[in-house]
């Protein structure tokens, strides 16, 4: 067999977009369609809360009480590269980039802020295969959400790699970049309740 037809095929969006709309829970990472594992409740609450937590004060107009200036989605096709086809936990652009929402299948403009929320089956691309791309592709802001250790990391893009800017606990209150108009306990990402002064501030 020649090396050009044992070379492994890549997937490309299009594979991606190939599976039925019903079943399609699929990434092309590194060129590989994977699916995306069964959300347990810790991670679909935690992806609830750090979205409603965060797109409350932002994903809106600038102006007004609050900042603006973002839109936000759930579980959106992102294309980064031809054979990086992601679909995050939230994802974040702001509007000054992205005068409106795509309506496009994949979104092939580059996110300004992305969060993943860690599942067991599949943390080891989040934490690297995923994060290798979002730092090559020069996204802003990556938070990681890890509901096992209740844990809350947020990444910022430098010309040198990703920087650390935030390692949180369940116990912090924090204000996490880009978004810091908001105080963010990061227990109430997992199983704590917000008292209502920390919801208004």
């Amino acid at each position: 067999m020649s090396g050009a037809a044992s070379a492994r095929r890549l997937a490309t969006a299009d594979d991606l977009l190939a599976i039925p709309e019903r079943e399609r829970f699929h990434e092309v990472i590194g060129g590989e369609l994977v699916r995306k594992a069964m959300p347990s409740g810790p991670h679909g609450r935690a992806q609830l809360r750090i979205g409603s937590r965060i797109s409350g004060p932002y994903d809106r107009r600038p102006g007004g009480r609050w900042p603006g200036g973002w839109w936000f989605a759930t579980e959106v096709e992102v294309e980064l590269e031809t054979h990086e086809v992601y679909r995050p936990d939230v994802t974040g652009w702001l509007r000054e980039r992205l005068p409106e929402l795509l309506r496009e299948v994949p979104i092939r403009v580059r996110p300004d802020w992305v969060c993943e929320v860690l599942s067991p089956s599949n943390s080891r691309n989040d934490l690297f295969k995923k994060l290798r791309t979002y730092q090559h592709c020069k996204v802003p802001h990556y938070c990681i959400v890890d509901p096992e250790t209740e844990t809350l990391m947020v990444y910022r893009w430098t010309t040198e790699g990703y920087l650390l800017v935030l390692a949180a606990e369940r116990e912090d209150r924090v204000r996490p970049e880009p978004f810091d108009a908001i105080v963010l306990k990061v227990g109430a990402l997992f199983d704590d309740d917000e008292d209502e002064e920390e919801r208004q501030r």
